[in-house]
């Protein structure tokens, strides 16, 4: 006779590509203590998927469509604070570990690694724990020896002018993202010249070049 598990891990698990969510979904729903309970493809998705389905964990690639993982995981975690955030990620340095960390994530795991890593990462943040991947550990480690935590040209970003960088290289125009947004075009250009001068670019192409080095953007 089967018996009910003692608890459930309810995750949603979220990646812009169909067969990653596949393979992870096959992974947490094959262990005992685990459920996904649903996926998305983008930032934005993410976030309404977590206030409706209120996830114990969210299982989330830093690299997204609409809304990078790293903004989606600080609106998630300031609606849900009791959600907790793995970022799966194949970025492995210190810019993208510690803008991770810094917004809320509880676990930093490669996407390199092995099935078991993610589940003891899902574990790990479910008992009120963290999880790093052990390279990434390595990198943790590293900057605080060299007292130095690298801070990204990002953190002088609103949250707004995040938003219009990402729509704009994601070849948004000034009207449609004014559209999206509810805002006028004067002010989309606004926002943009005010990020183009904190980030140090002067124009289209450097905006894409910035966000495809930070992981951003898709290359």
């Amino acid at each position: 006779m089967e018996h009910s598990p003692s608890f459930q891990i309810r995750i949603l698990v979220v990646d812009d590509h169909g067969i990653v969510r596949d393979g992870l979904k096959a992974i947490l729903d094959g262990h005992f203590h685990m459920e996904v309970v649903g996926t998305a493809a983008n930032g934005k998705e993410a976030i309404a998927a977590a206030e409706r389905l209120k996830p114990d964990v969210v299982v989330m690639d830093l690299v997204l469509p609409e809304l990078s993982g790293v903004d989606a995981t600080q609106r998630i975690i300031a609606a849900l604070p009791l959600t907790r955030i793995v970022i799966l990620s194949a970025c492995d340095t210190s810019e993208h570990v510690f803008r991770a960390l810094r917004a809320g994530a509880r676990a930093y795991v490669l996407k390199e690694c092995a099935a078991a890593e993610i589940i003891q990462a899902v574990l790990a943040v479910f008992s009120g724990g963290r999880y790093l991947s052990p390279p990434v550990t390595g990198v943790v480690i590293d900057e605080l020896l060299g007292e130095r935590m690298a801070v990204s040209p990002l953190e002088s970003l609103s949250p707004r002018e995040r938003e219009v960088l990402h729509l704009t290289v994601a070849g948004k125009s000034s009207a449609e993202i004014g559209s999206q947004l509810s805002l006028s075009r004067k002010t989309v250009d606004t926002y943009r010249s005010r990020l183009m001068e904190k980030l140090g670019v002067h124009d289209l192409a450097g905006l894409i070049r910035f966000s495809v080095a930070r992981a951003m953007a898709p290359v």
